[in-house]
């Protein structure tokens, strides 16, 4: 393995090791992730490893969107990904600031839930994606009741509830979504 691109000791928590997914050495990992039916809203559901494997060198790919994936002491925990809004769909529906940066986040799936993990996780998370920043757009899907408590918990402010277009293209098709946006400034 490959040291991480960034790294954070949060107190309390452990060491959080965040880097560029790897789409041969992790798409069996996140196939597992992705196919949960708690990562419905993560909209992968019923992709096989090809598939995921495919979406994340598509992803690799690209300047203006990348996938991480996040370690905490060593072990995988969560998949974040990061967007320039300007390159995104997200960007016809607010008015995209200077600045600015969109976030995905997939925690995995854990057999016992610790009380507080997403908090702690978060803290590193949102410190990671505000380097160089100095806002965070996120865009959870409208019925993702959970993820919006979630954010707003941590700080964010919700904005409107708005309808990201379809993205209908030959490498990648993301159908229309109903979507929360929220946002966390520096």
């Amino acid at each position: 393995m490959t040291p991480a691109e960034y790294v954070r000791t949060v107190e309390g928590f452990g060491t959080v090791g965040i880097d560029r997914v790897d789409p041969d050495r992790d798409a069996a990992l996140l196939h597992g992730w992705v196919n949960e039916d708690r990562a419905r809203f993560w909209g992968m559901g019923g992709t096989t490893l090809e598939q995921v494997r495919e979406i994340y060198a598509h992803l690799d790919s690209l300047t203006t969107h990348h996938g991480f994936l996040v370690r905490r002491d060593g072990e995988p925990v969560a998949l974040f990904q990061t967007y320039d809004p300007e390159a995104d769909r997200v960007s016809e529906c607010y008015e995209v600031r200077p600045g600015d940066i969109g976030v995905h986040l997939l925690i995995a799936p854990t057999p016992v839930p610790e009380r507080g993990f997403s908090a702690w996780l978060l803290t590193a998370l949102i410190d990671f994606a505000l380097t160089g920043r100095t806002r965070i757009v996120a865009e959870p899907d409208a019925d993702n009741e959970k993820a919006i408590a979630r954010l707003v918990r941590a700080g964010f402010e919700l904005g409107p509830e708005v309808v990201l277009p379809e993205v209908d293209l030959p490498e990648v098709f993301i159908p229309e979504k109903k979507a929360r946006l929220a946002f966390l400034a520096r």
